[in-house]
């Protein structure tokens, strides 16, 4: 299955701002990426590289003063199968987890997995081990939380979330994932494209967070929000939660002016031989938008974080 990913994000500084941005496909994206899903923006000469201790390519670069665009458009061929589903999936034991996974057990800055300890055993103390856990704790979440952009903001941590019972994708995120780390499940944070691809057209596209966890010896994706198994998932980034993968982190203030994200199905023979020709160039306006712009935290001049 191919799919065409990428996204518009203006910005306007009033001074040179230097920025990390977060938007490429994760260095372990198990697809094909076809073309080029590098960061681009005509205005900014100084562009670098690097990926991180999560395996995120980041992006360093000075946002120049004025009004300017980061952008990609690229596509990617994965192998177009929902997200496998293993229920007989056992929990590997605390002391056999693999010392690289018990980071995920920790309390993070969105995931204070320690304040819900107690609400966790009483909730899902005498759920059967393993996958059926935590599928229990994504069927509370998806049922207990209420969905609107509206609910989102950036300090809002699953302790809120269960308190409030609102948020948006990442809220979804970070309140499983505190859930599963309470429970002695390593669990990790998630984000990157999702299209409506097999499922009813939402009308337009965005990123999207969900979370993995690790079960006997290996990592698994679920999503508390949407609750089924999707097709289509490209991982852009992996952390303790969002504060460690947020889309652009900036040292100075600016005006977040236009944001705008696709991922679309291509059908086979849809002139992908001349849409590749086409990558190299800004996208046009065709594209969806996103259905609301996403949190930036009010930092004043100094670090600014758009998660």
């Amino acid at each position: 299955m191919l799919i065409r990913i990428g996204y518009e994000i203006t910005v306007t500084c009033p001074a040179d701002i230097p920025m990390l941005l977060a938007l490429s496909v994760h260095s372990e994206f198990a697809g094909k990426v076809i073309g080029s899903d590098h960061v681009r923006n005509e205005r900014v000469n100084d562009m670098t590289e690097y990926v991180d201790r999560f395996g995120n390519r980041i992006t360093r670069c000075t946002a120049p003063q004025g009004v300017s665009t980061f952008w990609s458009d690229s596509i990617v061929e994965v192998d177009g199968l929902p997200d496998p589903v293993y229920p007989m999936t056992w929990q590997t034991p605390l002391q056999q987890l693999p010392n690289d996974t018990l980071q995920f057990l920790m309390p993070s800055r969105y995931c204070d997995s320690d304040r819900l300890g107690e609400f966790a055993w009483k909730q899902f103390g005498k759920s059967p081990l393993g996958w059926a856990r935590v599928q229990a704790i994504c069927d509370f979440v998806h049922e207990y939380v209420t969905f609107d952009y509206k609910f989102g903001r950036p300090d809002k941590t699953a302790g809120n979330v269960l308190a409030e019972k609102t948020g948006v994708c990442r809220d979804f995120a970070h309140l499983a994932i505190s859930l599963c780390r309470a429970m002695n499940i390593p669990a990790r944070y998630c984000s990157g494209y999702l299209g409506d691809i097999g499922v009813p057209d939402a009308g337009f596209d965005d990123f999207c967070a969900w979370f993995e966890v690790y079960l006997d010896g290996n990592w698994y994706t679920f999503d508390a929000r949407y609750n089924v198994p999707r097709i289509g998932r490209v991982l852009m980034v992996r952390g303790n939660d969002a504060s460690d993968v947020a889309m652009i982190t900036s040292f100075g203030a600016y005006e977040l002016s236009g944001f705008r994200v696709w991922s679309l199905e291509l059908a086979d023979g849809e002139g992908n031989d001349a849409l590749l020709e086409q990558l190299s160039v800004r996208p046009h306006p065709q594209h969806r938008g996103l259905g609301a712009q996403p949190s930036l935290s009010p930092c004043g001049e100094g670090v600014n974080r758009l998660i």
